[in-house]
């Protein structure tokens, strides 16, 4: 009896001393793991004696459903199996990262330039630089935004309109839509509008046929478009109202000390080839939106050609907080747009196509 006693209390020791001393994984419903040696036996059962099943390897990763007595139950073969516990370790959150992104497909950018950020919206803050070609794995979408993959085992958010596969017909996201403002009267009051005349001083910008220079043309045309604009009740200022020299970084500092709803840079397009031609507008992120508004209404009034709007990696564009987009008004290096850029009617065209796509955008 006295032996039996102390068989059965020495088996308890080695029991509870396994407790103590085995390697533990914290398995959580459904948790993976990967393997931990160079051959680990899968078996039908909880023990040393259950047969075996099969046998996994170094990368290798399995689900792990539930512990007991250091054996990890998971599936295999589609059958449930046994695995030793001690063997296996918790996936760090990049290895978690990129066996989830596996399932979906690549993105790859399609513009130079393009900002990585810390959340799905041009409000959060900039936390990488893309540019055109780079590919990344897709974790989720929300809206027009995906969720990547970075380098570094880190993830970012990066504007789906700039990678391939995107169709704005199947937009979610406000920010690119026309964002309606209280005023329903048709009149701008209360819009505060920056004009950014391209170039000036030093600075001629491009130079077309017989030495005109995009400095003064964008000049006269501001003047024409602030007109037109404050006539709708919109508050313009202008960054420069004369032959002056102003950076590129001054005139975003311009624009980002007023509660700016709209930042509207005009210039004149330059190009060897004498017959491309053309007016488009450029935007970067958040300007897509009144982007299309604006070339919709220039090309309804323009008789140039329609260049459609496209992503511009501008300093004025990609440096402005506020709602910005940069309007190319035709080539001076082309005689047709050169002759019709100069003539009056054509800036009174701008001057109400531009006023119609701010309305547009801001009040319907």
């Amino acid at each position: 009896m006295k032996e039996t006693l102390r068989i059965l209390l020495a088996g308890m020791s080695v029991l509870l001393l396994s407790f103590i001393i085995s390697p533990s994984v914290d398995a959580h419903e459904g948790s993976t793991y990967g393997v931990g040696t160079s051959s680990l036996n899968v078996r039908s059962g909880p023990t040393d004696n259950a047969p075996i099943v099969g046998s996994l390897h170094p990368g290798d990763q399995v689900v792990v459903f539930e512990e007991h007595y250091g054996w990890a139950q998971t599936y295999y073969g589609g059958k449930e199996a046994w695995v030793a516990s001690q063997f296996l370790y918790p996936l760090s959150s990049t290895e978690q990262i990129k066996q989830q992104v596996s399932v979906n497909k690549s993105i790859t950018v399609n513009e130079a330039g393009v900002h990585v950020r810390s959340g799905p919206g041009t409000d959060y803050s900039i936390i990488g630089l893309a540019t055109a070609g780079d590919t990344y794995e897709k974790i989720a979408t929300k809206g027009d935004w995906h969720k990547i993959l970075l380098d570094d085992g880190s993830t970012g958010w990066i504007a789906a309109w700039l990678t391939d596969g995107y169709t704005a017909e199947n937009s979610t996201d406000e920010s690119l839509k026309i964002t309606p403002k209280s005023n329903t009267n048709g009149s701008l009051a209360g819009i505060n509008i920056v004009l950014d005349p391209g170039h000036g001083g030093n600075d001629p910008g491009a130079i077309g046929f017989k030495g005109v220079v995009e400095k003064n043309l964008t000049l006269s045309t501001a003047e024409v478009v602030a007109s037109s604009l404050r006539k709708a009740g919109a508050t313009v200022k202008v960054t420069r109202q004369s032959d002056q020299y102003v950076s590129l970084e001054k005139r975003v500092l311009f624009s980002n000390k007023f509660q700016t709803d709209a930042f509207i840079s005009l210039h004149y397009n330059a190009y060897p080839f004498i017959a491309v031609n053309g007016i488009g507008t450029y935007y970067y992120e958040n300007g897509r939106g009144l982007a299309s508004s604006i070339q919709s209404a220039i090309g309804k009034q323009v008789k140039l050609n329609d260049r459609g709007i496209h992503f511009g990696n501008y300093h004025v564009l990609r440096e402005n907080s506020d709602l910005a987009v940069l309007i190319e008004l035709g080539f001076i290096t082309n005689p047709n747009d050169l002759f019709t850029i100069q003539t009056s009617e054509y800036q009174n065209n701008v001057a109400q196509a531009v006023t119609t796509g701010v309305k547009n955008y801001f009040l319907d």
